[in-house]
């Protein structure tokens, strides 16, 4: 497995929250010397304790002192190699959770032979020494940035080793079949070739077949983790507005009975029967004199092109009209749920009448009651996920650089499907063979760049 050069100095970063107070703060450190300098800063409330000398995996209490000064009372954890995260030597200060003591913590462990850690740099430890591969480390941020229950579950599976494992099957494989044909060309008289690219041809199919089932997975995945981008869109009092304030549970857009109140697009990311939507209320579509409306208006039909969901809400009270007509001709090629909104009052259009305007969803709802939002849960879970999201066995490729490298693969594997069809030499089909074997090892961080390593580590916290 390639890794890049290492740095053997010890690192030291705060782990918890460092921009304010809390209960308890964790400072952490990495390397050869991670013991013997928090040992210059320990004083044991044990009598002859030694932090040097304890068992691995055991924790301390003690004061903190650092130039005869107590900075606090600690508990500190010794973890020794390899058993660890990083898999070096990993010992965590605990410490009171003030801002100004976790941070003298932090300076005096500094000035006493550890320097300050890069953003990432624990998790790029544990890659670097075979802990993790690449795929398991970007899902340590991705499970830091989990923003819904989907997503936490996708980057644990992740993390655990799912994806992993399946492509780790798969290369061995394509290995074994490149080494064969190898060894076959080179001692043809013990080996033999014939039949094997018969074979050959029904392997390829099957890694063909597990690579598309991957990509199938791509566009959920997407959605799984940045959410589904969603523009509300309407006519002007439809209850727009509303509906956002319900789904964030919060007063969050001004909502009047004047006509055009919403001038501008106006944001907000919420979560709706566990997945994640960012929500975009837009001004309401109508035909104005209006200089600044219109201006609002164009940028809601900018925003309805760029949406991954629309929920055209639909004032019950009043009869569809040029305005709708217009809406409807904006939205008839993207995914769309309508509300049909105000049903505490007596309706003048239902549901029957946007089916023949529309073919899409149509749920009712109240704004004023609060009433039908767990519908429009429903409908969003099964226009997306065909009524559930498949999060036992399935695996979700939620990351674009895993996309594009099982893209080249199975790119390169249809190449050898080609070159089996065109009756090519096996030497031909190795190079192919190979190349799929290296795109599928790029997402497990085998002989992956520098520079790249570096991109995708840049993304941790501190301390991370």
């Amino acid at each position: 497995m390639a890794r890049f050069e290492f740095m053997e100095d010890t690192i030291a970063a705060i782990s918890t929250c460092s921009a304010a107070n809390a209960g308890i703060s964790i400072v952490r450190m990495s390397g050869e010397e991670a013991v013997s300098i928090a040992e210059k800063l320990f004083v044991p409330a044990k009598s002859g304790l030694v932090l040097s000398e304890v068992n691995s995996h055991t924790i301390h209490y003690g004061k903190f002192v650092f130039e005869n000064q107590e900075i606090d009372e600690v508990l500190i954890s010794v973890m020794r190699a390899p058993n660890t995260y990083t898999r070096e030597d990993l010992v965590e200060v605990n410490c009171h959770g003030g801002v100004l003591v976790t941070r003298k913590i932090l300076d005096a462990l500094i000035q006493s032979g550890a320097r300050v850690a890069e953003p990432g740099e624990f998790t790029k430890r544990a890659f670097l020494n075979g802990r993790l591969d690449l795929s398991q480390a970007e899902a340590v941020i991705d499970l830091i940035d989990a923003k819904n229950e989907y997503a936490l579950k996708a980057s644990v599976d992740q993390l655990d080793g799912h994806l992993s494992r399946e492509l780790k099957v798969m290369r061995d494989e394509l290995l074994n079949h490149t080494a064969f044909i190898e060894a076959a060309l080179d001692d043809p008289e013990h080996m033999s070739l014939d039949g094997y690219t018969e074979k050959l041809a029904l392997d390829v199919d099957k890694y063909v077949d597990n690579l598309d089932k991957l990509l199938k997975t791509s566009e959920n995945g997407r959605i799984i983790k940045e959410g589904i981008n969603t523009c509300i869109l309407g006519k002007t009092n439809a209850g727009k507005s509303s509906l956002l304030n319900i789904l964030a549970h919060a007063e969050r857009a001004i909502v009047t009975d004047i006509a055009g109140t919403t001038r501008d697009v106006l944001e907000e990311s919420v979560t709706v029967g566990g997945i994640q939507l960012n929500l975009i209320d837009t001004a309401g579509i109508r035909k104005t004199d209006d200089v600044v409306e219109n201006i609002g208006v164009n940028r809601a039909k900018e925003m309805a092109g760029k949406a991954d969901l629309i929920i055209y809400v639909v004032d019950s009270t009043r009869a569809l009209d040029e305005n709708d007509e217009e809406i409807l001709r904006l939205i008839q090629d993207k995914k769309v749920i309508v509300v049909l909104n105000k049903a505490d009052l007596t309706p003048v259009i239902g549901k029957d009448e946007i089916r023949k305007a529309i073919n899409a969803p149509v749920i009712t709802t109240s704004a004023k009651d609060y009433t039908g939002i767990g519908d429009l849960e429903e409908a969003v879970k099964e226009l997306f996920f065909a009524g559930q999201i498949e999060m036992n066995d399935q695996i979700y490729i939620t990351n674009a650089r895993h996309k594009n490298l099982l893209l080249d693969a199975r790119k390169s594997l249809k190449l050898v499907k080609d070159g089996i069809e065109n009756g090519m030499t096996e030497d031909f089909l190795t190079i192919d063979l190979f190349d799929a074997y290296e795109k599928l090892g790029n997402i497990l961080g085998e002989a992956v760049e520098d520079d790249l390593a570096g991109r995708i580590f840049a993304r941790f916290c501190m301390g991370k």
